[in-house]
């Protein structure tokens, strides 16, 4: 068991080794990458129609789970599956934070707000259900799930680095660490003004035959246009960031991060304008979301990046050769 007085303080370590730190970045990873088919499937379930295929919750057919199955039905109800198993996979996270080696308060409360977050997902989607597929409670839906998304990216990241009061914190660049902060206003706007573009769009989830969902009250054409101001005000920023970034001789962690946002962002872009000229293709609008997803993850790790932090004992990739050579040796 690791020696405790390598770690910062407000840091325990338990009397014996139970959940490793090594072992325990596998159960953040699985989180993280459950947050990610979270956002995927409910956008299947919208663009394929079935937001009404179960009309009840968490039942699909008035207090049953059988019924007259249909494609809708199966999409519908395979997603709510999906989300049952995420609240599975998120309070394995919590329990293993709780049993870990050597115990950290971050990673308990962030695997907390995964469990607490995925809940009330699943409650907001009992709404959308019994509203009709309000499009308003739909766009919250889909926010909700990208701050989960950032939470669990945080969550991952922490697994890997030591955190504490006393822990090696060096800050690469001051004034970047502030333009990292300051980028999630133009970001967020970027978001809410996409899911509202969305929310006037075609794709209210439901299909032919079901009833009819509400749209939000205002034009496509000009949410869509205020979506692409947005967009354009984001990519404008992330693009001088690179230049001031390349310009300085910044570390290559924030070159990577800022590189990686310019390219989203403008594949983004092209993705957007595509789909609008195609009159919003559901498979174009399920890449727009996957855009949307790895945005979410490079402005949070391009953040996450500003600070340097020692890594977590047995995390490191190069650290396991070097022990077999000296076994070998």
């Amino acid at each position: 068991m690791g020696d405790p007085s390598t770690y910062p303080d407000g840091v325990t370590a338990p009397p014996r080794r139970v959940v490793p730190g090594p072992t325990f970045r596998w159960f953040a990873l699985a989180s993280f990458i459950s947050m990610i088919v979270i956002v995927l499937s409910g956008a299947a379930v919208r663009l394929t129609g079935s937001g009404l295929g179960c009309p009840d919750w968490p039942t699909c057919f008035k207090g049953r789970i059988t019924g007259s199955w249909g494609i809708h039905h199966f999409i519908e109800y395979g997603n709510r599956v999906v989300t049952l198993l995420l609240i599975c996979v998120t309070i394995a996270t919590l329990v293993a934070a709780i049993l870990r080696e050597v115990r950290r308060q971050d990673l308990i409360i962030l695997s907390g707000m995964l469990i607490a977050g995925v809940v009330a997902d699943a409650i907001l989607g009992a709404f959308v259900v019994y509203s009709n597929l309000n499009p308003w409670l739909v766009s919250l839906h889909l926010l909700l799930s990208l701050a989960m998304v950032v939470i669990s990216a945080v969550l991952y990241h922490r697994s890997k680095y030591v955190y504490g009061p006393h822990a090696r914190r060096d800050v690469r660049d001051r004034h970047f660490l502030l333009i990292a902060r300051l980028l999630w206003i133009p970001f967020v706007v970027l978001l809410i003004t996409g899911t509202l573009t969305t929310g006037s769009g075609p794709h209210a989830g439901a299909s032919q035959g079901q009833l009819v969902a509400r749209r939000l009250p205002f034009a496509f054409s000009s949410a869509a246009w205020i979506h692409s101001l947005a967009a354009v005000l984001f990519i404008g920023l992330v693009t001088g960031l690179l230049f001031a970034i390349w310009t300085k001789d910044a570390p290559s962690a924030l070159r990577f991060g800022v590189r990686r946002l310019v390219f989203i962002s403008l594949a983004q872009a092209a993705i957007g304008v595509t789909q609008y000229l195609t009159h919003v293709p559901a498979l174009l609008v399920e890449l727009h979301i996957v855009g949307a997803v790895s945005l979410t993850i490079g402005v949070t790790q391009f953040l996450l990046k500003q600070t340097a932090h020692d890594r977590e004992p047995g995390t490191r990739r190069e650290e396991r050769p070097a022990v077999a050579m000296h076994a070998v040796q």
